[in-house]
């Protein structure tokens, strides 16, 4: 029989809780403009718009989700979208009522732009 924190009973409390409460749901998808994006979902994936932030610059990307919760813990992980130069990198994610502000950072070594987009996912866990 599996073991493990998957099976746990804090685990399938904590999951059927939120299947009552009505925050189990699908991924949502956002597309942003003008670096903000809405996504009412746990789990989002967010496309930036075409970026073009030079080296050591920074783009925010601030998402609405009224499912997120001040005392919430939100992962973000960072992928290339059309993006295919520079170093983007996560400098920082804030969690407030409602929104979730993101700042990526261009890391590269030498001066290359960003030349594309970016995509953003997110997942929301919900404090217990």
């Amino acid at each position: 029989m599996p073991t493990g924190p998957e099976l746990s009973d804090n685990y399938l409390h904590r999951n059927t809780r939120l299947a009552v409460q009505g925050f189990a749901s699908e991924i949502g998808t956002a597309t942003a403009t003008a670096g903000a994006a809405t996504c009412n979902d746990l789990f989002c994936i967010v496309t930036s718009e075409a970026l073009t932030t030079a080296q050591n610059a920074k783009y925010t990307l601030t998402l609405t989700n009224s499912k997120v919760a001040v005392g919430d813990f939100v992962q973000v992980t960072l992928a290339n979208g059309t993006n295919s130069a520079a170093t983007p990198i996560i400098q920082t994610s804030t969690v407030t009522a409602n929104t979730v502000t993101i700042v990526v950072a261009n890391k590269h070594d030498s001066a290359v732009a960003l030349n594309g987009t970016l995509v953003f996912y997110v997942q929301v866990v919900k404090a217990l």
